[in-house]
């Protein structure tokens, strides 16, 4: 079974404006509200393609208590851990000619509700994969992923990460089973600056030899990379005009998922649709209804680099 850790869960709230002015009233349309956090959207996304998989994270408040609901609603299975603070939410607007995010630190997690998720993941017999995305709330220390790391290796579970924190160079260390990095990440966490394909070959390599078994490399307009120790593919990109770029990195990841981890051979078909869908939802508000998927998908090419 595959299960997503949200530790830092959110509504997200999509709309449009006709341009933002300040001290007036800014009409908005095309709304949506999203039960969202990095972990959900792979499950989301993997349901959409036929792979259950069961979501594990913090939730409070209304807030919380919506993006459980909805969780069930979709028919994706959650194992919810109950705090006091709220849940946050958080805001993206398209003005009609860019995106503005507006994204809050989170609820607080005291100690007990986090030895209370430890315990949780402890206790599931079944944990064979588990997805580690998005941030940590106010009150969880970087080191909660050491502890996070040393369960899966007792229970033998492959991990997935992608987070933005500083700490992913330092968990390498534990071999996670699969790293998606953006070139920002890359930048930000490693000091890597990624002009061209020799460096892009060259980091991928890098984050191999330091512990990484298989990295997914995604630069948004740029395209994406895959490197599993023995061979680099390059995937391209479907162009769309942006709506909103929330939980296309997410949603591509799952898409990738979908086909990998069922088939580990079929590289190219699972680069093909991480594309089209990070694509498909770049141009959705929220995950959207991810039904031009299929038509991107014609349109990505994908080769071995050499």
């Amino acid at each position: 079974m595959i299960y997503t850790l949200t530790t830092n869960p959110a509504i997200d709230m999509n709309f449009c404006t006709n341009g933002i002015k300040r001290s007036e009233v800014n009409r908005t349309f095309d709304t949506v509200y999203s039960a969202n956090g990095k972990g959900l959207n792979v499950s989301f996304v993997l349901k959409h393609f036929g792979i259950d998989s069961t979501v594990l994270g913090f939730f409070g408040g209304f807030s919380g208590e919506y993006i459980v609901k909805e969780t069930k609603r979709k028919q994706v299975g959650i194992i919810p851990t109950e705090v006091d603070d709220i849940t946050r939410i958080n805001i993206f607007v398209n003005d009609g000619e860019g995106e503005f995010k507006f994204v809050n630190s989170g609820s607080f997690v005291n100690e007990e509700k986090q030895k209370e998720m430890l315990d949780t993941i402890k206790n599931l017999d079944d944990l064979e994969y588990l997805s580690i995305s998005g941030s940590l709330p106010t009150g969880i220390d970087t080191s909660y992923y050491d502890q996070i790391f040393e369960i899966c290796q007792q229970k033998k579970t492959k991990v997935i990460l992608d987070i933005s924190s500083p700490k992913l160079k330092d968990l390498l260390k534990y071999n996670p089973f699969l790293i998606k990095p953006n070139d920002e990440e890359i930048k930000d966490i490693f000091g890597i600056i990624i002009r061209d394909e020799e460096d892009t070959k060259d980091l991928l390599k890098y984050l191999y030899e330091n512990g990484a078994q298989n990295i997914l490399l995604t630069l948004g307009e740029k395209g994406s990379y895959f490197y599993n120790g023995e061979k680099i593919y390059f995937a391209t990109t479907q162009q769309v005009e942006l709506l909103s770029s929330a939980c296309a990195g997410d949603s591509a990841l799952a898409a990738f998922l979908s086909v990998w981890i069922k088939d580990p051979e079929n590289i190219e078909m699972a680069l093909k649709r991480s594309a089209a869908t990070g694509a498909n939802v770049a141009e959705s508000n929220g995950i959207g209804d991810l039904q031009k998927v299929e038509e991107y998908v014609k349109n990505i090419k994908v080769k071995e680099v050499h």
